[in-house]
């Protein structure tokens, strides 16, 4: 018998990320959508471990099931690590994928490629009704684009490029990126702890 795991975030696209990084382990995947009265959670954090204890702390106190809290961005080394924590409304109130991504290039315009390096991070937060199991944090480094290039993926994809393959994760696609992004890496870390839960809490 798996265990559940919900999962803090109303990000569908997202969600099937981290539903494809998991599939084959020891959970079902729990959507939001299954609980309709959720609590609103603002995401204020400093960090992006930060902002991932509090949705999973404010959700699993709902749910009182294991809560996996999420928060991931970008942070380009030319720009200060910005976009950073603000990275999904970098671009303001009306934001979108596009215009953020076409904000990181207008303010790296004129920068030279070597000079474009950046980074992913991912943060997952577990917590279960009696507070937080665990919390850690993964990334994956590449260089901004000059401009957008492939359709596949979200957020940032379409700009982050991976030197090794000479393509931005919008061009790669989901069978390479799951298997090197920095959601992967943190979730792979978040499921060493989960086993230990599993184990620590089988005979209970």
């Amino acid at each position: 018998m798996s265990l559940e795991l919900v999962v803090a975030t109303k990000n569908k696209k997202k969600l099937k990320e981290i539903r494809d990084i998991l599939k084959g382990f020891r959970v079902k995947v729990i959507s939001m959508e299954v609980y309709p009265d959720l609590p609103r959670i603002v995401e204020n954090g400093v960090t992006f471990k930060d902002n991932a204890i509090k949705k999973a702390v404010k959700i699993a106190r709902f749910t009182k099931k294991l809560t996996l809290g999420e928060d991931s961005g970008l942070c380009v080394e030319a720009l200060g690590g910005l976009p950073g924590v603000r990275s999904a409304r970098f671009s303001g109130g009306d934001k979108s994928d596009l215009k953020n991504n076409l904000k990181v290039l207008k303010l790296l315009e004129g920068t030279p490629f070597k000079k474009r390096k950046a980074y992913y991070v991912c943060a997952v937060a577990l917590v279960d009704k009696n507070g937080l199991v665990g919390v850690v944090e993964g990334k994956c480094f590449g260089l901004i684009d000059l401009k957008q290039r492939g359709t596949k993926g979200f957020g940032y994809d379409p700009i982050f490029l991976i030197p090794k393959y000479k393509k931005t994760f919008g061009q790669l696609g989901e069978e390479v990126k799951h298997k090197m992004s920095h959601r992967y890496h943190a979730l792979e870390a978040a499921k060493k702890i989960i086993e230990k839960y599993i184990e620590k809490t089988a005979g209970n």
